[in-house]
């Protein structure tokens, strides 16, 4: 959350007051295809009719749309500047997806120690560009100013390092390219965003796969020969777009009972929601979980339907399984995706779950009750899909 730029008094009518603000502290001016504008509109009037922004959470709001904008502008220039980016190939990548809370996270992280995967940084996917030696990467103003970024947002929301901890340098989820396409469900989770939800509900992603697709091969520039490791719960919405801009990826589809991660995502997602708006917490927490179970629910079905016309290309990972037996899910992961496991990868891999790097920043503590919800009102959206993963731990 940057808080250096003094927001408008209207944001409805500050379009052209962003791309100003953008230009003139970055010196960056193309901002790419036209598509993303629909969204940024509709974003802007949403931020002056639904939320009760407090007067932080109103900077907050400003500068985060400043920053992802000048990220995106960021992605163009390097675009420009670094030719033969569009002729990368990218070689059946690995992506995981899944629920919210479902374990993608530690999985991602677990599986990126494998020196010969490549994955999206945290500090490239705020400003994408070819992934330059990692020895360099504090010489870079952007990846100071991503850590500034981590740094002052743990300050206002400290709860949310055991929530879900990033760092700049380790590697993170799609989405937060794709939210420069300004067509993102993450615009509709930080603060009280009804009407662009709505807007957002009817329009298709493709614009934010076509833009991922640009900034992935941007990225991995410089080891076009490296299998990429890619995560994004969003995916198992769209996967009919991933695989359009991924014919021959891989897919690792986490499962978990829907009555612990959903609820879990609403605690998470809280904590900037409480920095942004200062009224209407209970409100607002019992709302944001209702819709994200329909959400959610509405993914996993939308997911099932695209699996049946791609067939042996998806691999169910149980949540419950991977906690249990962390090693043996590995082992079916790489027969799955056609790698093997080196002695140094093998050993590697056994000291990261030793270690149980997701759980330094203690624990995350929350109960559904406390959202106006039961476990079975949280089930019952996602229809037999919690039968047929057995999800419910303990009904094993």
């Amino acid at each position: 959350m940057e808080l250096g730029f003094d927001p408008p008094e209207s944001f409805r009518h500050a379009l052209d007051r962003l791309h100003e603000t953008v230009t003139t502290a970055s010196g960056l001016g193309d901002f790419g295809p036209d598509d993303y504008l629909p969204g940024l509109k509709t974003l802007l009037q949403s931020m002056d009719y639904d939320p009760h922004f407090s007067e932080t959470g109103r900077r907050a709001a400003w500068g985060m749309l400043v920053e992802v904008l000048r990220g995106r502008a960021h992605a163009y220039r390097s675009m420009k500047d670094n030719p033969g980016w569009e002729g990368a190939a990218l070689v059946s990548p690995v992506v995981i997806t899944g629920v919210p809370r479902t374990g993608t996270t530690a999985l991602h992280r677990l599986l990126a120690v494998d020196p010969r995967f490549q994955g999206l940084q945290t500090w490239l996917l705020d400003s994408p560009m070819p992934r330059p030696p990692i020895d360099t990467w504090g010489d870079y103003p952007q990846y100071r100013r991503t850590v500034a970024a981590l740094d002052a947002q743990y300050a206002a929301a400290p709860n949310s390092k055991a929530a879900h901890f990033r760092a700049a340098e380790e590697v993170h989820e799609c989405c937060m390219i794709m939210r420069q396409s300004f067509v993102s469900n993450l615009w509709s989770c930080g603060w009280s965003a009804a009407s662009y939800d709505a807007w957002w509900q009817c329009q298709s992603e493709e614009p934010a796969y076509r833009h991922l697709s640009r900034c992935v091969r941007l990225i991995g520039l410089n080891e076009p020969d490296k299998r990429w490791l890619l995560k994004n719960p969003g995916h198992i919405e769209h996967l009919d777009l991933l695989f359009a801009v991924f014919p021959d990826a891989r897919v690792i589809q986490t499962h978990r009972d829907p009555a612990k991660a959903v609820p879990s995502l609403v605690s998470l997602l809280m904590n900037l929601n409480n920095v942004m708006e200062g009224d209407r917490p209970q409100q607002r927490a019992e709302i944001l979980l209702r819709r994200e179970v329909a959400k959610w629910a509405n993914a996993v079905r939308k997911a099932d339907k695209v699996r049946e016309s791609h067939p042996g290309r998806v691999l169910d990972v149980v949540h419950a399984d991977f906690h249990a037996r962390p090693m043996q899910v590995v082992e079916a992961i790489y027969a799955f995706i056609g790698m093997d496991i080196p002695d140094t990868t093998r050993a590697a891999l056994a000291k990261r779950i030793a270690e149980k790097p997701e759980m330094q920043h203690g624990a995350h503590r929350y109960a559904i009750a406390d959202f106006g919800m039961s476990e079975a009102e949280a089930r019952e959206p996602f229809g037999d899909y919690v039968q047929r993963f057995d999800l419910v731990e303990g009904g094993r």
